[in-house]
């Protein structure tokens, strides 16, 4: 199917002549019509849409729904137009189709009004003409082999999965959760209720969105899905310097890096079981005649790879990793939210193979606090996040100790979710989850301990015996994706300023650690000498260079969070010095150059480094927004 959206002001149709031998049968009052402050859908259906109408039925009203929520229109104009394709549906399967999403749309409860189909219409409309004023959409049915009604069992029965909810304290005590005390874990009463309300939609903004506009990071792309995004340099250099940290970390820690497809065969054996095992919500693409489905995680990859290894018991564990850009995944649109919920999104993934349980639990112990170290330095704290563990209950039972073990090295109480039986595929999992300034909660870092994927995909290690043997695999991502972070970054600033604090990023994630200020003109070249030997030491440097009065300046540096902040008058130059003024404790000194570079270079040592995103002098910059 083939989709045009309009935000218009109005839409008005009137039929003219047949265009179908027989088209639909339609009285005098349906010639005419006319909707106000309506989104108009203008709408082919297609050959491929006969595989599997009731699909591509539902993923219509997806989409219009997003679109719509988008555009804050609560009117819909269904219109039949055939030019949008080549390739039409027949003309009894387009009418039932169209048809269905008219009467769909009325259930999600917009006003609808549908044109005639099998006729010629003249009709007029007046677009509004912002962003998001004109879209198109292109719906593809997946063509799955698995029934609809399997599908359904299978969601179904996740839906139905019963958990059972407690809070366990560092000194092993297991307390329901509507019986612990959460006096002083104010946070973590906040994420159990997230957790347990399952309340993904976020009605509000969160603030992290009006801060990543603001500062020129992150911005949404009007010409691409929801829930896909455009960085702008200093946002780019943010993501890029996080990818850059926790690749390193991971590689540092002892993986393997690999790079693998982003779409994969959807009658492939191992993944369309793995799919049906678990229905997702999939990017589906098509090319000639067979289908793929984008991925939503590097383990299709790297399952694939270690299937065709050969591993000896001597190589394990074998952790192999990957940053994922991207991974997708399609989000339903009241979730999509900032840098909390994407539709596209980078995910560093790791995934170890393991001999046995044992070993897997050894892993898992010593991921969890390469996780609390990875989140330590892009500034998030065990304050920052609570913890949720999930197992089953016969887990519990056989390894309490390991679990409580788990509370005590985060030093907090944590959440625990229990199932009496197994559905996933893991049997033991953590995360990190931050609660933002909405009360909603995130996860970050995550670990699992997989003991299905290995027989699924026909991954094999040679024993002391040479003889094979199915292997647990682990999954972890040790931050989680690098979107979230910059969205876990920006809301705990957020929570920081609204009770006083200056916010800041952490020096090394600052897209410019320093600015230089010169007072007038005349001190220009001096201004220009400092900021080369600053950028000579690897630290990012800019000077402003416009004609601001000097209080300006120092107030536009201040909102843009410029850690550094150096004033350079006739004194300074002449006396080879500069003036600082620090953002961390706001103090002022004059100081040497070099005792500057020294203090930075203290505080960035052993992270990664990126040059300055944009040019050296100020007034050589663009505005991206507005």
């Amino acid at each position: 199917m083939r989709m045009l959206l309009i935000h218009s002001d109005y839409l008005e149709y009137e039929v003219k002549d047949r265009a179908l031998k027989n088209p639909e049968p339609i009285s005098e009052e349906q010639k005419k019509g006319r909707l106000d402050e309506v989104l108009a859908v203008f709408m082919s259906v297609e050959k491929a849409d006969e595989t599997n109408p009731d699909e591509v039925v539902e993923k219509a009203v997806i989409e219009i729904k997003d679109v719509a929520s988008q555009v804050k229109a609560d009117r819909i104009f269904v219109y039949p137009f055939a030019h949008l394709s080549s390739e039409l549906a027949k003309p009894d399967v387009a009418l039932k189709v169209l048809q269905r999403i008219e009467e769909r749309l009325r259930q999600e409860g917009f006003e609808v009004k549908r044109a005639p189909f099998g006729y010629y219409k003249a009709f007029r409309l007046s677009c509004k003409g912002h962003p998001l004023a004109e879209l198109s959409r292109t719906i593809v049915p997946s063509g799955e082999t698995v029934s609809k009604e399997e599908r359904n069992i299978a969601l179904e029965k996740e839906e139905e999965l019963k958990s059972y909810w407690y809070v366990l304290t560092p000194e092993g005590e297991l307390v329901e959760v509507e019986k612990f005390d959460f006096t002083g874990h104010e946070n973590l009463r906040k994420f159990a209720n997230y957790e347990i309300s399952k309340n993904r939609i976020a009605d509000r903004e969160p603030p992290h969105v009006r801060l990543m506009l603001e500062h020129e990071l992150v911005d949404y792309e009007p010409g691409s899905d929801g829930g896909n995004l455009r960085y702008y340099p200093k946002g780019r250099l943010i993501k890029g310097l996080l990818e850059q940290y926790v690749t390193e970390k991971v590689i540092e820690y002892g993986a393997m890096e690999v790079e693998t497809p982003i779409m994969y065969d959807f009658e492939h054996p191992a993944l369309e079981k793995y799919l049906n095992r678990f229905p997702a919500r999939q990017y589906v693409v098509k090319s000639g005649d067979k289908k793929f489905f984008l991925r939503f995680a590097a383990c299709f990859g790297q399952f694939l790879i270690k299937k065709d290894a050969t591993i000896s018991y001597r190589n394990l564990p074998l952790r192999m990793y990957e940053l994922t850009r991207y991974s997708f995944r399609r989000e339903k649109s009241g979730e999509l939210s900032g840098l909390r919920r994407l539709r596209a999104f980078t995910m560093p993934d790791m995934h170890t193979v393991a001999r046995d349980l044992k070993q897997a639990m050894d892993e898992f112990k010593k991921q969890y606090k390469l996780s609390m170290e990875v989140l330590r330095g892009v500034g998030l704290t065990p304050d920052d996040y609570e913890v949720a563990i999930r197992f089953t209950e016969d887990f519990w039972k056989e390894n309490r100790d390991f679990v409580v073990e788990l509370a005590r090295i985060i030093g907090k109480p944590v959440l625990i979710e229990m199932w009496k039986q197994r559905f996933f595929y893991f049997i033991l999992k953590f995360e990190f989850n931050f609660v933002d300034n909405l009360d909603k909660a995130a996860a970050l870092s995550t670990v699992q301990i997989d003991v299905e994927n290995a027989e699924r995909f026909g991954i094999t290690y040679y024993n002391e015996e040479g003889k094979e043997e199915h292997p647990l695999i682990l999954h972890c991502s040790p931050s989680g994706a690098i979107e979230r972070v910059m969205y876990a970054i920006l809301e705990k600033q957020a929570k920081l300023q609204a009770k006083g604090t200056k916010p800041a990023f952490p020096l090394w994630l600052s897209p410019i650690q320093v600015r230089v200020v010169p007072v007038s003109e005349e001190v220009m070249d001096y201004a220009l000498y400092v900021a080369g030997k600053l950028e000579g030491a690897r630290i990012r440097v800019d000077v402003d260079d416009t004609g601001d009065r000097l209080n300006k300046k120092i107030r536009k540096a201040e909102k843009e969070w410029i850690p550094y902040v150096i004033v350079v008058g006739r004194n300074e130059k002449e006396q080879g010095t500069v003036t600082v003024r620090r953002r961390s404790d706001g103090r002022q000194v004059e100081m040497q150059l070099e005792d500057l570079i020294k203090e930075i270079k203290g505080q960035v040592e052993g992270f990664p480094y990126r040059p300055r995103p944009l040019p050296l002098l100020l007034s050589r910059r663009p505005r991206f927004r507005g």
